[in-house]
């Protein structure tokens, strides 16, 4: 076994001091397999930024309440009466004044023209309480101030704001036909309200004629107080509602287009990779050829046909690595935190996020390279294995 490992280490060190010889053909399989791994990695960086958006908002101790069978909160609405009950729930956390933590909402979308675009497109609009900064904590007013009740006034979600025309402090934007002026942007931690414009319910529900809000968010004691709420709310006969923790209702708004992204990047992926590997195939083949009377000379000096297949493969992996280290450096640099929006399918509606090149995500498109240079590898160094030794020694 000692033997055979040394012929290994002697033959991959000697195919790999002749790499630079053979620079150009090699350069194919590093250049190949960079595109695919690159490629790859964005796409599933884009998909694990969407996904992470939406599942980073809200906090466990939060919950959403919707109209029993509503998908979300566009198909939802929530009776006026039915809002003190929700509000009188156990477990729920009161402020200073003994005041419930909660706020009815008005979830709906209106057309906006994209910077730079003349063509408008969804946004959300989500009519809330003056309370709204005690029940999201993490929302915070970062340019000019909050909306005051009663008035046609908004404030956008940092994402929104660089998104869409007119969503500057002093701007008015068209809501429902009417003029509404800009008086504050705010962030929320990177989460999925930074692609929202907010406003008083009231107020939008009167511009809209809407009687009815169409979601209720409430902060809770504890995560541990989820199912006890719960059971108050679905058990009593004069409420037909469904309840939520947040973390849960918002991941499972990015499970669509998240699966989409991803299907989209592996069959780009394995097309590419189909290319590469045929890539490597005719290098890998082309350098057995050319060495041969080499490959011959190892073989009658004693080496055994297993260590010259072990070291082509080797070879035909290092470079692969090589390319597969390269397109994840490239995707890296050129992606993680590069910010897009795109049309969530589910709710109709534009998400501005970042893309994400997570460690895993790295890790998994160099596994792909490896795998890649491994079937590139074998069949040319299963035919030099192969190869008559007194027939390549008359041919060189």
């Amino acid at each position: 076994m000692a033997s055979a490992f040394a012929q290994v280490t002697a033959v991959t060190a000697l195919n790999l001091r002749t790499v630079p010889s053979r620079l150009g053909p090699s350069m194919v399989i590093v250049i190949g397999i960079a595109g695919v791994v690159g490629v790859l990695v964005a796409l599933l960086a884009m998909a694990e930024g969407f996904r992470a958006t939406l599942s980073s908002t809200g906090r466990a101790d939060r919950v959403l309440v919707l109209r029993g069978g509503a998908n979300d909160e566009l198909s939802s609405v929530i009776y006026r009466s039915q809002v003190p009950t929700i509000e009188q729930a156990p477990g729920i956390r009161k402020d200073a004044d003994g005041k419930p933590i909660a706020a009815a909402e008005v979830f709906m979308l209106t057309s906006l023209p994209r910077r730079g675009a003349t063509d408008p497109t969804n946004v959300v609009v989500r009519g809330t309480q003056p309370n709204v900064l005690a029940v999201r904590p993490e929302v915070r007013i970062v340019e000019g101030r909050m909306f005051n009740s009663g008035m046609r006034e908004i404030i956008a979600g940092r994402g929104a704001a660089a998104e869409f025309e007119g969503l500057t402090i002093g701007g008015s934007v068209a809501v429902r036909g009417d003029g509404w002026k800009v008086v504050g942007i705010f962030e929320s931690g990177g989460n999925v309200h930074e692609s929202e414009i907010w406003t008083d319910a009231e107020a939008i529900m009167s511009a809209a004629n809407r009687g009815a809000p169409t979601s209720v968010i409430a902060q809770l004691e504890s995560e541990s107080q989820l199912q006890p709420f719960k059971d108050f709310l679905t058990k009593d006969p004069s409420m037909t509602v469904d309840v939520l923790s947040e973390p849960k209702y918002y991941a499972s708004r990015s499970k669509m287009l998240s699966n989409l992204i991803n299907g989209l990047g592996y069959f780009v992926a394995v097309v590419m990779a189909i290319g590469a590997l045929f890539g490597a195939l005719n290098t890998m083949y082309a350098a057995v050829s050319t060495r041969s009377v080499e490959i011959a000379t190892l073989r009658a000096l004693g080496f055994g046909a297993a260590p010259v297949v072990v070291s082509i493969m080797l070879e035909a992996i290092v470079l692969a690595l090589a390319g597969g280290i390269l397109g994840a450096l490239i995707a890296f640099v050129l992606f993680n935190g590069y910010t897009i929006s795109t049309l969530n399918g589910q709710t109709f509606s534009q998400v501005a996020f970042d893309f994400r090149v997570t460690p895993a995500l790295l890790v998994q498109g160099i596994v792909w390279a490896a795998v890649i240079g491994l079937f590139g590898g074998l069949f040319p160094a299963l035919r030099a294995a192969r190869m008559p030794v007194a027939e390549a020694l008359r041919a060189g």
